[in-house]
């Protein structure tokens, strides 16, 4: 089989999880490959290939019906349904008593680690480090004190000018430099010295790939959409490969000097086909029917509650006037807020939206360098919203400049913020609280700053951006959203507007609790941006034409949940007529209480917090947990998650 070098790094862009640096940090679905396929042939094609553990194990499924997780008239209900009545006792046998080999052999895996058994080489841990480092170094987006050093060229060019320039060599074996600056320098002729036999290639390429957990992932997006990173790098999937494949030449010459031949020309399997179909099996069946069984073992329990309920509201119905109606993010987290909220008032009516609130747009903070984007990934903004008359400056914490890292500074700074920073961290320990060097959820817009939301001249325009919208375009936002929810009539005389980000002092994944909607960051400047549409005159007259009359003493306000703290922020309160004013203070409180039970609810996931003492202690806990530079998981609020309700 003839390597085909541009089809191999496509098929590797294809199947390697395509997720973005953590500027825009969306959640992704890593087996995207497979989205094609009916969900019991993707996840056991999936397993078969990579090694994935895509359902429980047999042993979990046994217990879970041991213990009534799982019903036994669900899990026999599916099996005459899929096995008939005749072969029930049979099936049911197999489910519960018969063993099966579980064991996985994947086959991205098998030929690299060839290298393990006949050399006694583990390539990944000689080669990943050195690997790794060089592309954070060339990918830094200004974190790191020193640049790289040679930050205007493409990731091999680079290298090669590092090499060429540089005091001490990358590489160990005078081979590898001369191939590195070689004019035929190819992943193919590397292949062919480490592999060998051009029927290999392909499969060598995907073992080696997928070892990396993420980066080469992340390279291939970075690949086709640089203006993911802030400062675009020229980096590629070839350049990254190549200089891998130098490095473990590098290593091999090193530590085996000439006693090494090409892989191939020991290993005597046939080269996998690794993405031939897989052949079916009596345990997948098995697992398909657990599987199964425990989810419509979970549906009946949770149609049974939905019944209850209904039965209860007909038995009880609400009245069509509300006390305050407010939108919330669709994110699972605000769920459980919303339930608390009617629960205490239970004339109040909460609705979910994608949490980016139907307005999109890059946002530009004052004095800010970039654009942030405000608005799902696969969405590209045509509008620019600016923040402008803030007064007081961000402020800065002085243990984090990056003075601390030269040599005189560095020398004085020990000496004097050393004793500072140390009782910082003791009294962190006991009495965490909010400081400028912590992600906070409140600080990516500032609550008194004021926001470019109406655009009054076409010539308003920013690097190709729209500065605003104009009043046909925030109406057409405003009715969608509206639209799309059913809130139509019947308005209350507020509607809260409740985005939702996450505040985290150690977690350097804290975008990925911050709104997904909002590629990951806040919401809160879109959901006061809705808010200014949906109060504004002449907007209001354009819905009214299209049936959405909202009443003159209707109000909308803008408000961010931290779901790390479970605290909440209203913006623009200031607005409010004296009626709202007082209405607002009142379900304040009323938020504030659900804010408590949510908070209590959540502190059941948390060993630290004892959940039995004090609400309001409760609540401080988990406050405390949000700033706490000893909690690199402070919220643990993407756990649990069985269900979803889409419907009005």
């Amino acid at each position: 089989m003839l390597f085909n070098e541009k089809h191999v790094l496509d098929e590797l862009r294809h199947y390697l999880p395509s997720q973005t640096p953590l500027k825009d940090f969306i959640h992704h679905n890593t087996l995207h490959a497979f989205q094609s396929s009916k969900f019991y042939d993707a996840i056991f094609k999936a397993s078969k290939i990579f090694g994935f553990q895509a359902t429980l194990q047999l042993y979990e499924y046994r217990k879970l019906y041991k213990i009534g997780r799982i019903k036994p008239e669900v899990l026999e209900h599916i099996l005459i349904e899929i096995k008939s009545i005749e072969r029930l006792e049979e099936w049911k046998e197999n489910l519960l008593l018969k063993k099966y080999d579980e064991h996985n052999e994947p086959r991205v895996g098998t030929l690299r680690s060839h290298w393990k058994k006949e050399y006694h080489l583990d390539l990944d841990t000689l080669v990943q480090p050195f690997l790794f480092r060089m592309l954070a170094s060339y990918l830094d987006q200004g974190v790191s004190i020193w640049n790289f050093p040679v930050g205007n060229k493409n990731f091999l060019d680079s290298i090669k000018e590092l090499e060429q320039n540089g005091i001490a060599s990358l590489f160990n074996s005078n081979r590898v430099k001369q191939l590195l600056f070689s004019e035929d320098l190819s992943i193919s002729g590397l292949l062919k010295i480490i592999v060998g036999n051009e029927s290999y290639f392909e499969q060598y390429l995907f073992d080696q790939q997928f070892s990396h957990k993420g980066w080469s992932g992340m390279i291939a997006t970075v690949e086709e959409k640089p203006e993911t990173l802030l400062s675009p790098k020229k980096i590629s999937l070839n350049d990254v490969i190549i200089l891998e494949l130098l490095l473990e030449i590098d290593h091999l010459d090193n530590q085996l000097g000439k006693n090494w031949k090409p892989l191939c020309k020991t290993y005597t399997d046939s080269p996998i086909n690794l993405f031939a179909e897989i052949e079916k099996t009596e345990l997948q069946d098995i697992l398909k029917i657990w599987q199964n069984a425990f989810e419509w073992s979970y549906y009946d329990e949770v149609l049974a509650g939905i019944k209850q309920l209904n039965a209860s509201k007909q038995a009880n119905p609400i009245s069509d006037t509300k006390s305050f109606q407010a939108l919330f993010c669709i994110d699972e987290r605000e769920c459980s807020l919303r339930r608390h909220v009617e629960n205490i008032d239970t004339q109040s009516e909460t609705f979910g939206t994608p949490g980016f609130f139907s307005v999109e747009f890059f946002f530009q903070a004052q004095d800010a360098k970039f654009y942030d984007k405000l608005c799902p990934a696969p969405v590209t903004p045509k509008y620019l919203i600016k923040e402008y008359n803030v007064s007081e400056k961000r402020k800065h914490d002085a243990l984090y400049t990056k003075k601390t890292h030269e040599f005189i500074t560095g020398f004085i700074s020990a000496l004097s913020f050393g004793f500072w920073a140390g009782l910082r961290l003791i009294q962190n320990l006991w009495r965490p609280k909010m400081s400028p060097a912590i992600s906070d959820a409140f600080a990516h817009m500032n609550m008194q700053g004021q926001l470019t939301v109406e655009n009054k001249a076409v010539t308003d325009i920013e690097n190709g951006l729209q500065i605003g919208f104009t009043i046909e375009e925030m109406a057409a936002r405003v009715a969608s959203l509206l639209n799309g929810i059913a809130l139509t009539k019947n308005f209350a005389s507020i509607v809260y507007v409740v985005a939702h980000g996450s505040s985290s002092a150690n977690n350097p994944h804290h975008g990925a609790h911050d709104c997904g909607a909002c590629s990951g960051r806040p919401g809160s400047v879109n959901a006061r941006v809705f808010a200014t549409m949906a109060n504004h005159k002449d907007v209001r007259s354009l819905l009214k034409s299209q049936g959405i009359d909202i009443p003159e003493g209707t109000q909308f306000i803008g408000a961010l949940h931290d779901t790390a703290a479970d605290e909440i922020q209203y913006y623009d309160v200031s607005i409010l007529n004296e009626k709202n004013k007082l209405l607002h203070l009142k379900h304040a409180e009323v938020f504030e209480n659900a804010l408590d039970l949510n908070a209590k609810e959540r502190s059941r996931r948390f060993a630290s917090i004892n959940t039995k003492q004090n609400i309001k202690n409760v609540r401080l806990a988990i406050k405390q947990r949000s700033v706490s530079l000893f909690e690199p998981r402070p919220e643990l609020g993407h756990g649990t998650n069985t269900l979803c309700v889409v419907g009005k």
